[in-house]
């Protein structure tokens, strides 16, 4: 397939993955994510990216700073909330909710290597960390 063509909610709604890349380009990367109750993408910051999320199921929460020791802002998060986070703000999507927290995101440029899926937060975790040393 030349791009990629979907029923975006669907595919947000119906993933167990904590993290499933659907699409790479040159330019952006297009994933979809279910993080478990009480659990969270982790603190972050992508240098070199700008970010889009939208939520499409559950209830969270998005924490943003200019530093990883200053995180000052502090977003709720449900059903049809989209949120743009700037290349270099530290920012973490916590789940406040009972059920599974489901989103989809746009990072500009590709943060992920084209197809990877993580299982779990700890799959996650562990592959990024393999990927900084």
């Amino acid at each position: 397939m030349t791009g990629w063509i979907g029923d975006i909610e669907d595919a947000t709604t119906s993933n167990t993955t904590f993290r499933t890349v659907l699409f790479t380009g040159d330019h952006l990367q297009l994933t979809v994510m279910s993080i478990p109750a009480g659990s969270e993408i982790g603190l972050e910051a992508h240098g070199h990216l700008d970010q889009f999320i939208r939520v499409e199921e559950g209830e969270g929460r998005l924490d943003m700073g200019p530093a990883e020791d200053q995180i000052d802002e502090h977003h709720a998060l449900s059903d049809d909330w989209a949120a743009i986070i700037p290349a270099g703000t530290w920012h973490n999507v916590v789940n406040t909710g009972a059920g599974d927290l489901k989103l989809y995101s746009i990072y500009t440029p590709p943060e992920h290597p084209d197809g990877t899926v993580h299982q779990t937060k700890a799959e996650a975790d562990a592959a990024e960390h393999d990927h900084d040393h």
